[in-house]
């Protein structure tokens, strides 16, 4: 998406952005009062904030292999570790809505769909000692990386499945019990993205927290996103601009929200 469509998809975003004084649903209230909104201190943030910042600095080079929409700014098949970082990762923000989500949802099954450098596994994991996160990444150099720094930081619950995605989900899924939280964020086109949607749904329950990462990427990722939350299954979505959040609870009259955050 180009910068001008980006930024007439944020504008949009702000102008129709609701704060909680707007918000009639209890559990949308509740939610975004203490879950969406609020930033609570972890003295385990530092640490993974630190891995980032060890990142930002790092100007190796490594060969990506991206099947993927790829980047939106270095489409080299070669980038710089710092490069990758500044360009491809969650903002801490967003990373720690996402542990936030986590801890008040209970949530232990995890799975993540694009592991990158895997700042957002750490916050991830950090949110429930015994969750167990599996999280699939198809870059060979990237998952090299990211398994070293799991094995530095000492989580002994998260498991890396190096592989195409298109197939190491497959191969999850099969053997997988019931999800209780999904952060998709790897391929950033409408086929795959819809495609990892549909096969993922076979193993949600009504708890489930599924997260669609970068919406507005592009137009394809918008379109997504739109057929994702009219989907009938989908009860309650959330749109905070980096993310969509989805909820399947049964209960739950069916509701679109666009969040500030």
């Amino acid at each position: 998406m180009g910068k001008s469509k980006r930024f007439f998809s944020y504008l949009s975003y702000w102008l129709n952005a609701l704060e909680d004084h707007s918000l009639h649903s209890p559990f949308v209230y509740e939610l975004y009062r203490d879950v969406i909104k609020p930033e609570y201190p972890d003295y385990r943030f530092e640490k993974i904030e630190l891995e980032r910042t060890n990142f930002l600095e790092n100007k190796n080079i490594i060969n990506i292999t991206d099947l993927g929409a790829g980047s939106s700014v270095n489409t080299s098949s070669k980038r710089s570790i710092s490069d990758i970082a500044q360009n491809s990762l969650s903002s801490a923000k967003l990373s720690r809505l996402i542990y936030r989500l986590i801890k008040s949802s209970e949530s232990k099954v995890l799975l993540e769909l694009g592991t990158s450098l895997g700042i957002n596994s750490l916050y991830m994991a950090a949110a429930w000692e015994d969750a167990r996160l599996t999280t699939l990444e198809g870059c060979e150099d990237t998952a090299q990386i990211t398994q070293s720094l799991f094995k530095k930081s000492g989580n002994e619950n998260i498991k890396l499945i190096f592989g195409d995605i298109n197939k190491t989900l497959n191969d999850y899924l099969a053997f997988s019990g019931k999800i209780d939280f999904i952060y998709l964020d790897a391929n950033h086109k409408y086929k795959p993205t819809i495609g990892y949607f549909n096969k993922l749904l076979k193993k949600i329950h009504n708890d489930t927290i599924m997260i669609i990462g970068d919406i507005h990427w592009s137009r394809e990722m918008e379109k997504a996103w739109k057929e994702i939350k009219d989907s009938q299954i989908v009860t309650l979505s959330i749109d905070v601009f980096e993310v969509g959040i989805c909820y399947f609870m049964a209960d739950l009259v069916k509701q679109d929200y666009i969040l500030e955050f």
